[in-house]
């Protein structure tokens, strides 16, 4: 048996083919010359819906020592127009033409290197949560792996596209090309790692292949194959049990973040407290959102853990309702949330150019947990009836502007809540706040809101590009899609029970695990990341546009969990454990540890080249990552409490 298509390319240092033959492949070992190269090549046979191996035994044959790559490509014909897949890094034309933060994307035909606009690209292969490239047309999709490292240096993925041929392509070692993307919106030029092959040395290279059919969703079944392969042999190691990281990120917030004047959880702290601005200030941000970086999500997490574990001292509770309050006796006066407060000029919009924008799921967000605080008991709802207040001015206002069609909008305007962008899929995070309102719904209209809001956005689950959801990157894809998508269709099952939204909960689920490190990335061993041997399997790339690992994942922890049951299906939970496992690294226990104090939590660790070198931490305590890893670990200890198992591993 054959697999059609594949072939080999030599380049020379510069990137210029010089050498190609077509592989005729099959489970006997078939020899091929090329270039400077005698090459013994086999794809093996495999099970049903598994990636065959490609086995690659390259000997330098050439007197004079060879600088240059090996690529494996495979390519699809019948592809006019391609769909790809880079998990982690490359979706569809992966940047939507009207996004307007710049980042590598596709066209066919293009060829716009410093507008990062291209028919080929090709990437380090640590830039992507799994190294693997899908692509398919209309009748097949194709994919081809391999892995982080192989024996002749760091390995390269990308992909290309002439005529109807598109190209799936695999790199040793590897090229960015046409030009590098480190975070801004002007590139760097072309990289390339290096790598001497040498007259009678053998290197083994390692490859996989695999058919996968024309459904865009059959990337599922292959990068959950790579997950339990990998598992093993890529561990985890926590630092700290799940409840003392709780105790750590909660006496975090409070300690670093909380302010009580006004009543607000500041969005990043400086782990180094000597640094100042220019100002003569200390670094950290003098800001609040309501939702997403900051505000009701982390104080609602902060509750929780003080409800659950006592709270002597009563600081951490105080804490938690005094943001809250801030946040509820402040609407904006369309109704709704404002974006952000600011100690220098208070209440303003979210972080969009469209002037009085307020983004819809950071309000969605803060909603949500604002209706979840509310469920903590009678207590709560009977000492602060401004919540309730705020919950259903929120929820009046988002259901009474939802189109026909059941979109909810992605930015209003704050005085006059008119609505400026309808476009992306923000409004997703909405569905999860209007169906948890069940307190509050007395008619049943929220729910109706939900529903239809739920099956207008599910279009964007069906068609494998969710977009949308942070304030920062625009119409991006990004992982935080995928964290509101499997929350709304969670909340919409909960409420109704239908089959219908438990299955898209699954799809949106498997999208978002396609951002989440399947494997342990090989940081330099005297690097930040590489001294303390964090391993990566479990962080989610935040996005194509912003690369560098982030534990946002966490926050549908509780959702996965509930996905796990209603299907019966362990993976989903075994995905949440393991985020939780990882971020549980790295967790400093005490002043001076990580380069930080005790509770203090950072935002990105750089698994790649960009913003930073490779193996940097960020040293800035983000709100948002301590009140993740806080809800996270609650919302574990509360499951695990229920079923009386104990603790997760």
């Amino acid at each position: 048996m054959t697999f059609a298509g594949l072939r080999l390319e030599v380049l020379d240092a510069t990137g210029t083919v010089v050498a190609a033959t077509p592989i005729p492949s099959g489970e006997a070992v078939t020899a091929v010359d090329v270039g400077p190269f005698q090459i013994a090549a086999a794809v093996k046979e495999a099970g049903a819906q598994r990636p065959r191996d490609v086995i690659l035994d390259v000997t330098t044959a050439a007197d004079d020592p060879f600088s240059g790559h090996l690529r494996l490509v495979l390519d699809l014909d019948g592809t006019p127009d391609p769909w790809w897949l880079i998990p982690g890094l490359f979706y569809g034309e992966n940047r939507p033409e009207a996004c307007e933060r710049r980042f590598p994307r596709f066209a066919v035909g293009a060829d716009d290197p410093e507008g990062m606009v291209s028919d080929s690209w090709s990437f380090r292969a640590d830039r992507a949560a799994t190294p693997a490239v899908f692509v398919w047309n209309r009748d097949r999709g194709v994919a081809l792996l391999t892995s982080e490292e192989s024996a002749c240096g760091p390995s390269g993925v990308g992909l290309s596209h002439t005529g109807t041929v598109a190209s799936a392509h695999v790199v040793f070692p590897f090229r960015e090309a046409p030009v590098t993307y480190y975070g801004s919106a002007e590139p760097l030029p072309p990289d390339a790692a290096s790598y001497t092959w040498r007259r009678g040395e053998t290197v083994r290279l390692h490859a996989a292949v695999a058919d996968v059919g024309a459904d865009r969703h059959a990337y599922a079944p292959v990068l959950r194959q790579v997950y339990e392969t990998n598992r093993s042999v890529h561990p985890v190691e926590p630092w700290v049990s799940v409840s003392e990281a709780a105790e750590i990120a909660a006496e975090g917030l409070v300690r670093w973040h909380y302010d009580p004047d006004p009543g607000v959880l500041l969005e990043t702290v400086g782990f180094d407290r000597e640094v100042s601005g220019q100002d003569g200030r200390r670094v950290d941000r003098q800001a609040m959102h309501v939702g997403w970086v900051s505000g009701i999500p982390w104080a609602y997490a902060l509750l929780r853990h003080a409800r659950r574990s006592g709270d002597a001292a009563g600081k951490q509770r105080a804490a938690a309702e005094r943001v809250i309050d801030f946040i509820c006796s402040n609407l904006s006066p369309s109704g709704t949330f404002w974006g952000t407060w600011y100690r220098s000029t208070g209440w303003a919009q979210s972080w969009t150019p469209l002037k009085g924008g307020l983004h819809a799921r950071t309000l969605g967000e803060a909603t949500l947990f604002l209706l979840r605080a509310l469920e903590l008991g009678a207590d709560v709802r009977a000492a602060h009836p401004l919540w309730t207040t705020a919950a259903r001015s929120n929820l009046e206002v988002i259901s009474a502007r939802q189109r026909p069609d059941g979109n909810v909008g992605s930015i209003h305007h704050a005085a006059d809540g008119r609505m400026l962008s309808w476009d992306g899929a923000s409004g997703l995070t909405w569905v999860a706040a209007l169906a948890e309102a069940e307190r509050l719904d007395d008619d049943g209209g929220y729910l109706n809101a939900a529903v239809k809001a739920g099956e207008y956005y599910a279009q964007f689950v069906d068609r494998e590009f969710i977009h949308g959801a942070p304030e920062d990157v625009d119409l991006a894809p990004t992982s935080e899609d995928g964290y509101a998508a499997v929350m709304a269709y969670i909340a919409l099952h909960r409420r109704t029970g239908e089959d219908r939204w438990l299955e898209l909960a699954r799809r949106a689920a498997d999208w978002m695990l396609t951002f989440r490190y399947t494997y342990n990335v090989a940081f330099p061993a005297r690097s930040m990341l590489g001294a303390y041997g964090f391993a990566s399997r479990g962080a989610d790339q935040a996005s194509p546009s912003n690369q560098h690992l982030h534990a946002y994942g966490l926050i549908c922890t509780m959702e996965l969990l509930e996905l796990s049951e209603a299907s019966g299906d362990p993976h989903y939970r075994e995905r949440a454990e393991e985020a939780l496992a990882c971020f549980r690294q790295l967790v400093a226990r005490e002043d001076g540890e990580v380069n930080s104090y005790r509770g203090m939590v950072t935002e990105r660790y750089y698994q790649t080249a960009c913003f930073q070198p490779k193996g940097m931490l960020l040293t800035l305590s983000h709100a948002w990552s301590a009140g993740v890893l806080l809800l996270g670990c609650e919302q574990i200890l509360s499951a695990t409490s229920a079923e009386g198992s104990g603790q997760p591993r």
